[in-house]
């Protein structure tokens, strides 16, 4: 098959949108190396090493708690959906049935919900049920939102997986319990990476959830402690800067480790076996 031709035009847009990625990083890191007394342009990177504005905006912007945190709603919320978002796909893409498909076509409409249109009773609901300020609470919010398009990735690229594997299985005398978990789940590798990659991502950077129902100062999230943060120390943008720079330095790493996997996945289940 002939590798398709990439013309001018093509490339002018691909330079544009890598540019418009790229400024506003360098922007961040001029500004977070920079002394508060530098004067210089923002454009100019600074000639010297300064890590004073790290140290300070992890101080007084808290940035250890807030990452621990992070931390823990972000690895619990990826762990539910990756394990309930697995676990719901199969029956869906294997059997289609009308009760199937309605529950599939169900989730994949929650897609163009947006929380904040269900903010009101959703905030009752959590109130009721106590959890409030607490990291159950905040998480099953984050699982209910992030579900929807991790059960469409799943279910997918299972149906990509053809279904002789199944009955070679079930020949050989295996569950259908089993069948998932020691032929299926070992080649949803690669949608898993995306999985974690595009939850963790929305998870980890989630402001709404974190600023209305975590409302004490001792479980705010990195995005609520640098807005907090921000307000206070708007005259030094070299201190949230650095803030900034480090929030998203764990994602940034996550996502160059598992990049190889994830264009294979979110790709996979878009074509038919």
């Amino acid at each position: 098959m002939a590798t398709p031709k990439i013309n001018k035009w093509q490339i002018a847009l691909m330079a544009l949108i890598g540019v418009v990625h790229i400024v506003p990083l360098y922007l961040l890191v001029s500004t977070a190396f920079k002394k508060e007394s530098d004067l210089s342009s923002k454009w100019v990177l600074p000639g010297y090493f300064n890590l004073d504005n790290f140290k300070n905006a992890w101080q007084y912007a808290n940035l250890d708690r807030a990452f621990i945190n992070n931390i823990i709603i972000t690895f619990f919320a990826v762990l539910l959906i990756l394990v309930v978002g697995s676990l719901a796909s199969y029956p869906l893409s294997r059997f289609q049935t009308r009760l199937n498909k309605f529950v599939y076509i169900l989730f994949i409409s929650a897609l163009i919900v947006p929380p904040l249109t269900v903010l009101v009773p959703l905030y009752q609901f959590i109130v009721d049920l106590n959890g409030l300020n607490t990291y159950w609470g905040v998480i099953l919010l984050n699982v209910t939102f992030n579900l929807p398009m991790t059960i469409f990735l799943y279910t997918g690229f299972i149906g990509t997986i053809p279904k002789e594997l199944d009955e070679a299985g079930m020949i050989d005398g295996t569950s259908r319990v089993g069948l998932f978990f020691k032929i299926i789940l070992p080649l949803l590798q690669p949608v898993t990476v995306t999985a974690i990659i595009l939850s963790g991502v929305s998870i980890w950077n989630d402001y709404q959830f974190s600023l209305f129902f975590l409302q004490s100062s001792s479980m705010h999230t990195l995005t609520v402690a640098l807005s907090a943060f921000f307000s206070q120390f708007t005259s030094n943008l070299s201190w949230v800067a650095a803030g900034s720079l480090m929030s998203m330095l764990p994602l940034t790493l996550l996502y160059l480790f598992l990049q190889r996997f994830f264009i294979a996945g979110l790709s996979a289940g878009a074509v038919k076996s």
